[in-house]
């Protein structure tokens, strides 16, 4: 039986790494090697550490790599780039055929699919994938920049895409972590102006360095005041994008946006924003927006924002580890001292 290796967390602060047999296509699933793993928010789990004393077996959920096998005629074809956009969405639903997959209701459990109990996440060496949400890579798009279509990208990409972003645009963005430098490199593509809330230093250099117009600092009393003051007229920005997902980060969205404006809310936070419906809504007239991810019928559009992008993708990914080194990944990722972190799961 063939191995591979993948990621686990063991405990709090705890990662390891741990051998698993490689899984099996079947269906219109194919099996990837993968070659590029960048990090999300994974390091929230291995601070935490399993909630029942157990043991996290299965992280991440991003990745570039090369088609290995197939079980079928399936869309791909082994030797083939791709980029693993999903696990188990039916494609079938009114969802998937619009290309919203993260919305289907009927999702498939990646173990559930393979029959076995054993899960495998993304930090792993190998990883299966429904064949429709396996995009490839053109040739002269390298796979770092390819792993940046996910949540590199993504999520602001596909807000801006809802929210019509252009170069009459002034937009704020809440938060300068690895998807806030995403949406930096987004807005600035379409041509608009940008002002960035963020307290880390790392960050608001890093945020200045990848073409923020301003950056200010959201603990100041008057920061809404701050940021009309940078807009035509006072009136506000045109556009706000959350990547904070923290309330003070979501109300600053909704105080310093114009009248007419649109907000978007990219970062997930369970926690309850107050809206005021008379003056937040009706008074001002805003538009809201929550928005995960992309559609999958948009990567090609994805893809000249990458083209277009190669130096401050250069700049957004900011670390590179070897994958037998997750630990010291997981601790610089938790130390937002970063932009978007890569690990090589052969090395």
């Amino acid at each position: 039986m063939m191995m591979m290796k993948k990621v686990i967390v063991s405990g709090e602060r705890q990662a390891a790494l741990v051998e698993m047999p490689i899984p099996r296509p079947k269906a219109d699933w194919a099996l990837v090697r993968m070659t590029v793993v960048p990090m999300c928010t994974e390091y929230k789990a291995w601070l935490q550490g399993p909630a029942d004393g157990g043991t996290i077996r299965a992280l991440g959920h991003e990745g570039v790599g090369e088609v290995v096998e197939v079980a079928q005629p399936c869309g791909v074809e082994v030797g083939q780039r791709v980029v693993l956009m999903g696990a188990g969405p039916c494609g079938r639903c009114v969802y998937c055929r619009a290309g919203d997959f993260l919305h289907c209701p009927n999702q498939t459990a990646y173990a559930e699919y393979t029959g076995k109990p054993e899960p495998t996440g993304a930090y792993a060496q190998y990883r299966l994938g429904a064949a429709w949400l396996l995009p490839t890579i053109p040739d002269d798009v390298s796979d770092d920049h390819a792993a940046m279509a996910w949540c590199g990208l993504g999520p602001t990409f596909g807000a801006m895409q809802t929210a019509h972003v252009d170069a009459f645009d002034t937009v704020l963005i809440t938060g300068a972590g690895p998807v806030g430098q995403g949406a930096i490199i987004n807005a600035k593509f379409r041509g608009a102006r940008v002002i960035v809330a963020e307290l880390e230093p790392w960050r608001s250099e890093r945020a200045a360095i990848l073409g923020a117009d301003a950056v200010v600092d959201p603990r100041d009393d008057d920061v809404a005041a701050q940021i009309r003051a940078l807009t035509p007229e006072g009136l506000g920005v045109t556009c706000a994008i959350d990547c904070a997902g923290v309330v003070a980060a979501q109300r600053l969205c909704i105080d310093a946006t114009r009248p007419k404006g649109r907000v978007c809310f990219v970062a997930e936070s369970s926690d309850p924003l107050p809206i005021r419906v008379s003056p937040d809504l009706l008074r001002k007239g805003l538009t809201l927006i929550g928005q995960w991810h992309y559609s999958v019928n948009d990567f090609d559009a994805l893809l000249h924002v990458i083209r277009a992008s190669s130096p401050q993708l250069d700049l957004l990914i900011s670390h590179r580890f070897p994958m037998s080194q997750v630990q010291d990944a997981l601790a610089l990722s938790a130390s937002y001292q970063c932009g978007k972190i890569i690990l090589d799961p052969w090395a």
